[in-house]
C-alpha cells in the first residue's frame, strides 16, 4: 500500500485545504549489479582524487560547478542551504488554466493529493469546482528542499498532482537538426493515411499494453536461477525500408484487414 511521502495544504485565495501527497506511480524497471565475471563478486566502487588517484573520505568532498574544462567553484553545503526555498507545508495554486493550453512536454511525475482529516469537504469542493470549470490550477510547492512548478487536475474524485519542467528546460523544436521543410503530400497519400489512423483507432485501455520486455528479463533471470541452459536466439534482420509511400500505407492497410479478419475467424 502507497503511504504519503508529504503533506500540507492546497491554498487558493483564503481558502486552504488539507491533504496528503502519494506518489501515483510504481516504476518496475529491473535493476542489476556489477559483477566481477568468474567470481561474481560484487563491485564496489570508489572515490578517488583526479589528481593524486588516492581515496577521498567522504566528509571531504564537496560540489563544484564547471564554468569551463577542468575549471570548477567550489559550493559548500552551507552556501547551497542558504539558498534553498522556503520550506512551506503549502501547494500555492496561482493561476487557472483551460487543460488543453499544456502541452504534455511539460509533464514529469504523477502524484495523487488525498483530503487529511477535516478537510473532505473543502477537498471535494474543489474537486467539483475544477470539474465544472474544466480549468487545471498552475501551483508551486517545495519537496525535499526542491521548489516545482505543478499542475493540478482531477481525476474522477481524486486531485492528480502533476509536477512540471519550466519552460527553459524543455528544448526548442526550432533547435533541431533535420526537421524537414515544406513539403508536398498528395490527396491521394493524405486519404491513405487518414485511412490506415482510422483503421487502428480505438479507445484507449492502460491494461492492454504490456512491458513486453522486461517479462522477458524477469522469464530469463528466472531460468538462470533455476540452472537451464539458456540458448541465444539468432536477431531477426530488420525489415527492408520501403522506398515507396503509397505502397507502404497499402500494404499496412491490407496487413490491418489480414488482422482483423484472423481475430475474427
Amino acid at each position: 500500500m502507497p503511504r504519503a511521502i508529504w503533506s500540507g495544504a492546497i491554498s487558493f485565495g483564503l481558502v486552504n485545504v488539507p491533504i496528503k501527497l502519494f506518489s501515483a506511480v510504481s516504476p518496475k524497471d529491473v535493476r542489476f549489479n556489477q559483477l566481477e565475471e568468474g567470481t561474481n563478486a560484487r563491485i564496489k566502487q570508489k572515490r578517488v582524487s583526479g589528481e593524486t588517484g588516492e581515496e577521498v573520505p567522504y566528509e571531504k568532498i564537496i560540489k563544484g560547478y564547471e564554468i569551463s574544462p577542468g575549471q570548477y567553484v567550489p559550493i559548500t553545503p552551507e552556501e547551497l542551504e542558504s539558498l534553498d526555498p522556503e520550506s512551506t507545508r503549502s501547494i500555492d495554486i496561482e493561476d487557472f488554466v483551460e487543460l488543453e493550453q499544456i502541452d504534455p512536454i511539460f509533464y514529469e511525475r504523477p502524484y495523487y493529493l488525498v483530503p487529511e482529516k477535516g478537510g473532505a469537504k473543502a477537498y471535494a469542493l474543489l474537486v467539483q469546482a475544477m470539474k465544472d470549470s474544466g480549468k487545471v490550477g498552475i501551483a508551486r510547492f517545495v519537496l525535499r528542499t526542491k521548489q516545482y512548478l505543478a499542475a493540478i487536475r482531477p481525476l474522477g474524485d481524486v486531485l492528480v498532482l502533476e509536477t512540471m519542467l519550466y519552460s527553459d528546460e524543455v528544448n526548442d523544436v526550432d533547435e533541431l537538426e533535420g526537421l524537414p521543410g515544406a513539403v508536398d503530400v498528395s490527396d491521394r497519400e493524405l486519404k491513405m493515411a487518414r485511412q490506415l489512423i482510422e483503421t487502428l483507432a480505438t479507445e484507449f485501455e492502460p491494461e492492454r499494453y504490456k512491458d513486453e520486455y522486461r517479462q522477458r528479463v524477469l522469464d530469463l533471470i528466472e531460468r538462470k536461477a533455476e540452472g537451464q541452459e539458456i540458448v541465444i536466439e539468432a536477431r531477426t534482420e530488420e525489415p527492408a525500408r520501403v522506398v515507396d509511400l503509397m505502397a507502404a500505407l497499402e500494404a499496412s492497410l491490407e496487413a490491418v484487414k489480414d488482422k482483423d479478419k484472423s481475430a475474427k475467424a
